[in-house]
């Protein structure tokens, strides 16, 4: 398969109520959340986007576009359109986008390969990580043929859950086994960065 067929995506937009201030900038150990994203992801893909309608403070690569939300306080799936929106106005050739959230610094990028091999096999357009029987529906591989039922759902129908407009559409899980700690733990609030740190602790000592 083409390693380009794929765009990366961190959506970064949340307004972060529960945190208290902008969770793309706070430091987790020497780099911020969103560094610790786009540093496990940067050499995986030919390029990456942004979605964020905050001031993000990033070091300008190449490879990296920012891009604001097309409508602003309607959620992920905001984001998600965006960045199929992007494609389809820059001609990009991505059949798929491959959704990151930028509050979770653990995950392991090898799940890239997993994406890459549904592709492969044409099962869905919709795929979703699950770890402990739990569904992230940020961690996401989306068909870009879903565009147009995405728009239609998200401004006419009033969708705003990934969750509900997910399970709507139709969507596969790609399950990943857990050993110590779920790789896919986001941080909401002050308390999960202190969990956060206690894991980045552990990793260093492994």
């Amino acid at each position: 398969m083409d390693d380009n067929n794929i765009l990366a995506v961190v959506l970064a937009g949340g307004k972060s109520k529960r945190f208290g201030q902008d969770k793309n900038c706070v430091k987790l150990g020497s780099r911020t959340l969103l560094e610790h994203v786009l540093l496990k992801i940067v050499d995986k893909f030919k390029e990456i986007l942004i979605v964020s309608s905050n001031s993000l403070e990033i070091e300008e690569i190449k490879k990296i576009t920012v891009i604001p939300d097309c409508f602003d306080d309607l959620g992920p799936l905001a984001g998600v359109l965006s960045s199929m929106k992007w494609i389809k106005k820059n001609k990009k050739p991505y059949k798929w986008i491959a959704t990151f959230p930028s509050d979770t610094p653990f995950f392991d990028p090898s799940i890239i390969e997993e994406y890459k091999a549904r592709i492969e096999q044409s099962e869905s357009s919709l795929y979703f990580v699950k770890s402990n029987e739990k569904r992230h529906n940020i961690f996401g591989l989306w068909s870009i043929d879903l565009l147009e039922r995405l728009e239609e759902d998200l401004i006419k129908n009033n969708y705003r859950k990934v969750e509900e407009w997910a399970n709507k559409v139709g969507v596969s899980t790609i399950d990943i086994k857990v050993k110590n700690y779920d790789p896919f733990f986001n941080i909401n609030t002050k308390e999960d960065l202190e969990v956060a740190q206690t894991i980045l602790n552990l990793e260093k000592n492994d």
